[in-house]
């Protein structure tokens, strides 16, 4: 491990609203804005983690699950915001224009000390992207609402030190479950999103060894089972701290990185770090 360690924290993973924090010591940035300003500030005031500190807004791309949040947000702390042309053309979000900065794939964004890599990923939006946080030799990857894993995923999962990876719904699950055959469709047809096997399959080939926390992502309420998924990926952790991301509440904030590797959760004291409730 270096020296230079990352805060990472999910505020909320789901089909209801998706926004994750990464972050060293003096600026942070949060990937998706997808639940309200005011669930985001108050999520953020549990963990001890201020408003202040972040400088940019990352959009994964427009589904509102991503987004809901993002307009009062950004106008509220004049925060910056980092979406593609497609994206925002194929939302109704209603942004200063002061506040918008376009990227592209590939490119690497420089947000005070941290880098923050865009590339292309498969999913049913018009520019939809990934997002590889970086300080100094810390890497923090955000990989969710992925329709298949391709070469652009497998390349960034290897150098991660920590990562948010989907792991949306149990094929057996949404096999058999009730929803519509067309949705069954759309979920795993290759645009929509991974399966427990498929991320799975990528943890087991391709974990790099560095990888210290793997935060399961965007779970189907109805179409997965936390304590399923937990059981699958612990099977094979290792040395990998292995963390259901709730959809109804924030995660420990997690140091990743660091002198001594620490995987210590920051919270004024012990008695407040919420325990993870799933519906």
């Amino acid at each position: 491990m270096g020296c230079n360690p990352l805060f990472i924290t999910s505020l909320n993973s789901g089909s209801n609203g998706n926004c994750y924090y990464v972050g060293n010591e003096q600026e942070a940035v949060l990937i998706d804005a997808g639940i309200s300003c005011r669930e985001t500030e108050k999520r953020m005031l549990r963990l001890g983690l201020s408003m202040g500190k972040v400088k940019a807004i990352f959009i994964s791309h427009e589904h509102g699950d991503h987004i809901r949040g993002l307009t009062v947000m950004a106008k509220k702390y004049r925060i910056p915001v980092y979406i593609t042309p497609g994206t925002i053309g194929n939302s109704r979000l209603e942004l200063p224009e002061e506040l918008i900065n376009s990227f592209s794939s590939h490119q690497i964004i420089a947000i005070g000390a941290l880098q923050i890599t865009c590339f292309p990923k498969i999913h049913d939006a018009a520019e939809p992207h990934s997002f590889m946080v970086s300080y100094k030799d810390t890497k923090v990857g955000v990989f969710t609402d992925l329709g298949a894993v391709c070469e652009q995923l497998t390349f960034h999962f290897k150098q991660c030190d920590a990562a948010f990876l989907e792991t949306n719904y149990d094929e057996e699950l949404l096999h058999n479950g009730n929803y519509p055959y067309y949705l069954k469709k759309r979920i795993s047809d290759g645009f929509g999103h991974l399966s427990n096997k498929q991320a799975l399959d990528l943890f087991i080939t391709s974990r790099p060894l560095n990888l210290t926390h793997l935060l399961l992502s965007h779970l189907s309420k109805d179409n997965n089972n936390p304590a399923l998924v937990e059981t699958m990926f612990k099977e094979h952790a290792q040395n990998t701290m292995i963390i259901v991301a709730s959809r109804d509440m924030e995660t420990p904030v997690f140091t990743i990185g660091g002198a001594s590797g620490s995987s210590a959760e920051i919270f004024p004291s012990a008695d407040s770090a919420p325990q993870p409730q799933y519906s």
